[in-house]
């Protein structure tokens, strides 16, 4: 079959090496420094907002300006992903990461004092978001497919790069001056890339697609998986992204926090996110994706309305946006430990690709709703139950259609990985 890999047992002992282990660790820091690139115009958002450096700003005009670049890095997934089937992490690591820079300096330069120019500087600061469609591929050809829910799930620990930038950008621009968070993390994307360039390697016996690009992105979208997951990645990692760039507006208005005490709680909210992400994927390699992503969406689903009443912070609060964040990066990484079970490895950097694109796209969404909500009613309790319903909603397609395929699925890879 076009695109299969038949795995010899020289290409298992390079994967159970100390070789694969390192790969991950790169790859991983990888996607920390492009995340924490990506989201360098969140933790500014209200900042600008407040100090009128850019004119009047509404609610709506930042929940835009955070926005752009979570839409434009899902979108740009699909097309970087199967550009990973096709060229290997190793050229596309270093490629995203240095193409990131451009933009980072832009914004230094030229669009701190322009709303205009920061949405145009954001657009392409979307770059940063694709490199998580460039490791899960990557990652995944180096693990056996027992391994694979844990490896992919500590490469999506990275997303934790956007606590970095919620811990350093104001802290940054406030004391060092306003270019310093931008020029700080242009250096270490292109550090990264130098690194990326010498040290990683593809894994061995990698197969590499033949088929037209557009071809095989029309072969992936027809999987029953693929559209699944986007679903349940629109609901786990995108609720994630929404919280990560939109949390520190909610805190300060609807709660009256500092701009500085909202990005550090916001900071904790990705901690356990990223932490409970490896857990997730390791989860779902013992006792099966399915039961951890419905396990994950009833917390949410809970949670959500907790917080849908808008319960003081020392008083249920605090803890349903915690218990949200810990059940939203559990089913994050349940989601892709999913993919690599069922999905053809030469296929895995496509389905990525369009998965991460729905994640990131399912973050696009609700910072704008919530915005626009907030903007007419003075509360964020329609948005929140949204997201209690959407989750519940989510819950019973795990429990349903996506249980039948990942059954179907899992059985075949055990019969073609016994054969």
């Amino acid at each position: 079959m076009a695109g299969s890999i038949d795995t010899t047992s020289e290409d298992r002992q390079a994967t159970s090496s100390g070789t694969a282990w390192l790969m991950l660790a790169v790859a991983t820091l990888g996607f920390v420094v492009n995340f924490w690139a990506w989201a360098l115009l969140s933790p500014l958002g209200p900042l600008f907002r407040d100090t009128g450096a850019l004119g009047e700003l509404s609610e709506s005009d930042v929940s835009l300006l955070v926005a752009v670049p979570v839409v434009v890095g899902s979108l740009g997934r699909i097309v970087v992903g199967a550009l990973t089937d096709r060229f290997g992490g190793r050229v596309m690591f270093p490629l995203v990461s240095l193409a990131t820079v451009v933009p980072i300096l832009f914004v230094a330069f030229f669009a701190l004092d322009s709303y205009a120019l920061l949405l145009v500087g954001g657009f392409f600061l979307g770059i940063g978001g694709t490199a998580f469609a460039v490791g899960v591929p990557f990652v995944n050809a180096w693990f056996p497919p027992a391994k694979r829910g844990l490896a992919v799930g500590i490469f999506g620990a990275g997303m934790g790069g956007t606590a970095i930038s919620a811990l350093t950008t104001v802290k940054l621009y406030d004391g060092l001056g306003e270019r310093a968070p931008f020029l700080i993390t242009a250096a270490a994307l292109a550090a990264y890339g130098v690194v990326a360039w010498l040290v990683l390697r593809d894994a061995p016996g990698r197969s590499v697609p033949t088929t037209p690009l557009g071809q095989r992105l029309a072969s992936t979208a027809r999987l029953p998986i693929t559209w699944q997951a986007c679903v349940l990645y629109a609901v786990a990692f995108g609720g994630y992204v929404a919280f990560s760039v939109y949390l520190p507006a909610y805190l300060k208005t609807a709660h009256g926090l500092t701009a500085a005490d909202a990005s550090n709680r916001m900071a904790g909210f990705v901690v356990i996110a990223v932490v409970m992400r490896p857990v997730g994927g390791w989860l779902a390699d013992r006792i099966g994706a399915i039961a951890v992503l419905g396990t994950g969406f009833a917390v949410v689903t809970v949670c959500a309305a907790i917080a849908a009443g808008t319960p003081p912070l020392h008083a249920g609060g605090t803890v349903a946006f915690l218990a949200m964040a810990a059940a939203l990066g559990m089913g994050s990484g349940a989601t892709f430990a999913l993919v690599a079970q069922v999905t053809e490895p030469s296929r895995v950097g496509g389905v990525t690709g369009l998965v991460g694109a729905a994640g990131g796209l399912g973050g696009f969404v609700p910072p704008l709703i919530m915005g626009y909500v907030y903007g007419h009613t003075d509360s964020y309790a329609i948005g929140l139950w949204l997201l209690a319903i959407t989750a519940a909603a989510t819950l019973v397609l795990t429990y349903t259609v996506v249980a039948r395929t990942a059954g179907g699925r899992s059985a075949d890879a055990r019969g073609t990985e016994s054969a």
